[in-house]
């Protein structure tokens, strides 16, 4: 039994169109799953900022992003979860540091520039298997400039489109407060 959230992101509203011309939509109890469809590209389910909607994994792409961005290319079929978080690491945390030290930042947009054009292809892809648009703008663009955001959206995106809301590959412990106790005191009889 599948359960779907009652969550519904906001529309897209590309830049230059304000947001009294989009169209309001009445939520409904049963939403549709998104699907392909022949119209043209559809909608992201949520936006490229919309990272604080998803706290856990904002706070697991933001300390430990090649882990958010293997999980992605594992859960697309495009590559394995070491593998993918490996080359990610070797090339956003690596060659970050050499460059910087070695050039005193002056370099640092170089390896912005490994990550981005590796990364956009599992965009690409992403894209491709659920027919989504090119937003907020080119891949390569969206990864050089928002490249955190970009692959919490991307987990985001194939979280919701898979059914799940459940977060399954992202186990981090659950607490729970003890039930409220009382002292109660015993009058001697």
């Amino acid at each position: 039994m599948k359960s779907h959230s009652t969550y519904v992101p906001p529309p897209y509203v590309p830049l230059g169109q304000s947001d009294a011309a989009v169209e309001i939509v009445p939520c409904t109890e049963d939403i549709p799953m998104r699907g392909h469809s022949s119209d043209g590209p559809t909608q992201w389910s949520s936006g490229i900022c919309a990272c604080f909607d998803d706290m856990q994994s904002c706070c697991v792409g933001l300390s430990c992003p090649c882990l958010l961005f293997g999980k992605n290319a594992e859960l697309l079929g495009s590559g394995t979860l070491i593998g993918s978080c490996m080359t990610h690491f070797v090339l956003w945390a690596l060659f970050n540091s050499l460059c910087c030290l070695l050039t005193n930042g002056v370099l640092l947009e170089l390896p912005g520039c490994f990550i981005a054009f590796y990364a956009c292809g599992y965009r690409r892809t992403l894209r491709s298997k659920y027919n989504l648009q090119e937003a907020p703008c080119g891949d390569f663009v969206t990864h050089f400039f928002c490249h955190l955001c970009a692959i919490c959206q991307e987990y985001r995106e194939i979280r919701e489109r898979s059914g799940d809301i459940r977060h399954p590959d992202l186990k981090l412990a659950v607490v729970t407060a003890p039930p409220v106790q009382t002292m109660e005191s015993v009058s001697a009889e």
